[in-house]
């Protein structure tokens, strides 16, 4: 068989999300906008729940850390998507492009088993309500954030290192805004036929495991919510929940419109929006929905607000 001379591309072109000129400023403004609020609103969260000491609880120690990935999350993928609205051609290194697919893959998967954890956490506050400070110890909580974080991580890596061990020889024009995998899979000369099986495995074990657990936690949760007599009580218990459910059905909601739609009606462009709303709008999303849902955020934030206006010597308000 006569061999394939093959030259290995070094840089990736970025198509971005639109070629017509008239639209890149207007949506530069609007998702640099969106951007500046999500780093505003999650770095904003972090500082509320950490400076609080009634927030000092499982619930917002897993929150803080959901906030902390949604920051990652959008920070690994708008700086360079933005990039794609002021300049005409834009570049992204072989090695810089391997870095990006790697820590997108590893806070994609973090939020997913976090929302997991933080589901159990709910099940046990709701359930177990006497043994809730025994069964979520500090040292359990930590176990329950370093496990996704060291799974996704080690995911990431694997995934990452056989992207990139692929031959890249018939363009180096990559039709999305960001480097991931299928728009990746479809330049290489390679043969893909293993890379996607464990494509299909690994996301399939990740999202089938944690849909599990959330469904399972739920299902007993709202058992035992129907069980309270007080409506008092379960009005209480719903609403410790709300925030969490809403997230789930919006992160789980995407992802399953993204990947688990027919092969037939997958598109290039509908694959961008669905990635637009999961790395762009879902990180800004979840800090509004966890502090405008919560009234011990609300709280929080206000003191923490009234504390810098008094900082900088503006007289002091009542509460």
């Amino acid at each position: 068989m006569a061999q394939i001379n093959c030259t290995q591309v070094t840089e990736f072109i970025l198509l971005g999300l639109t070629d017509r000129q008239e639209w890149k400023m207007p949506l530069f403004v609007v998702f640099l906008s969106v951007y500046l609020f999500t780093v505003v609103g999650n770095l904003g969260l972090i500082l509320v729940i950490r400076t609080d000491a009634r927030l000092n609880t499982p619930m917002y120690f897993f929150l803080s850390n959901l906030a902390f990935v949604d920051f990652c999350y959008t920070s690994v993928i708008t700086p360079k998507m933005l990039g794609n609205f002021l300049f005409k051609q834009n570049v992204i290194s072989f090695n810089a492009c391997a870095v990006q697919l790697g820590c997108f893959l590893t806070f994609m998967v973090s939020e997913c088993l976090l929302l997991a954890s933080m589901a159990y956490d709910r099940y046990v506050a709701i359930c177990n309500p006497l043994l809730y400070m025994v069964s979520m110890s500090p040292a359990i909580c930590i176990q329950l954030v370093a496990v996704p974080y060291s799974y996704s991580f080690l995911v990431a890596l694997f995934h990452t290192i056989l992207t990139f061990r692929l031959s890249y020889c018939h363009s180096n024009v990559i039709n999305h805004f960001y480097c991931d995998d299928l728009p990746l899979l479809r330049l290489t000369c390679s043969d893909t036929h293993s890379k996607q099986l464990w494509i299909f495995a690994c996301a399939g074990i990740t999202f089938i495991s944690s849909v599990l657990i959330v469904f399972v936690s739920y299902m007993f949760i709202i058992s035992a919510i129907l069980r309270m007599r007080s409506a008092e009580g379960r009005h209480k218990a719903f609403s410790t929940c709300s925030s969490h459910m809403l997230a789930v059905t919006i992160f789980y909601g995407t992802l399953i419109f993204m990947y688990l739609q027919p092969s037939s009606n997958h598109s290039l462009d509908t694959d961008k929006m669905a990635s637009v709303f999961y790395t762009v709008f879902i990180p800004m999303l979840n800090p509004l929905i966890y502090s405008l849902r919560n009234k011990e955020v609300k709280e929080a934030l206000k003191k923490v607000i009234i504390n810098r206006i008094q900082a900088f010597g503006f007289p002091k308000f009542r509460t």
